[in-house]
């Protein structure tokens, strides 16, 4: 992968769950770089790691019309619960092309207390504003 990440760890993909559904974890590591100092005496795990991990597991269970595709944007987040070091993270992708010919990857994730977040992702295959054609 391409660019600077928060995550020290790895996102680890799972087998997939259908044509469009597709499945990775991420072990949050008490060692993380990004625990001190967020919440010092009583370290969670930073929203935007979690949108990261969906990042990176989206790019690696792309569905092959979204492979290489570039993140277009974050549509949305909604933190719905505390992600503590040692936990463990699952995310739940699934995948539809829009109406604009983009793709969307919709994330649920949990820990073993239960959800922890949803993540709604874009991507595109067109240049970046800006970018040389």
């Amino acid at each position: 992968m391409t660019g600077a990440s928060p995550l020290a760890g790895r996102v680890e993909v799972l087998p997939g769950h259908g044509e469009f559904g597709t499945a990775a974890r991420f072990t949050v590591d008490p060692a993380e770089t990004v625990l001190p100092g967020h919440y010092p005496n009583f370290p969670i795990f930073p929203g935007v790691c979690l949108v990261e991990c969906t990042h990176q597991g989206a790019r690696a269970t792309a569905p092959d019309g979204a492979k290489g595709a570039a993140l277009a944007a974050v549509e949305s987040t909604r933190f719905t619960g505390p992600v503590f070091p040692g936990d463990r993270v699952d995310i739940a992708m699934t995948w539809k092309r829009t109406p604009a010919d983009e793709w969307q990857c919709r994330a649920k994730l949990s820990t073993a207390r239960g959800a922890a977040a949803t993540v709604r992702l874009r991507f595109t295959r067109r240049p970046a504003e800006g970018a040389a054609a």
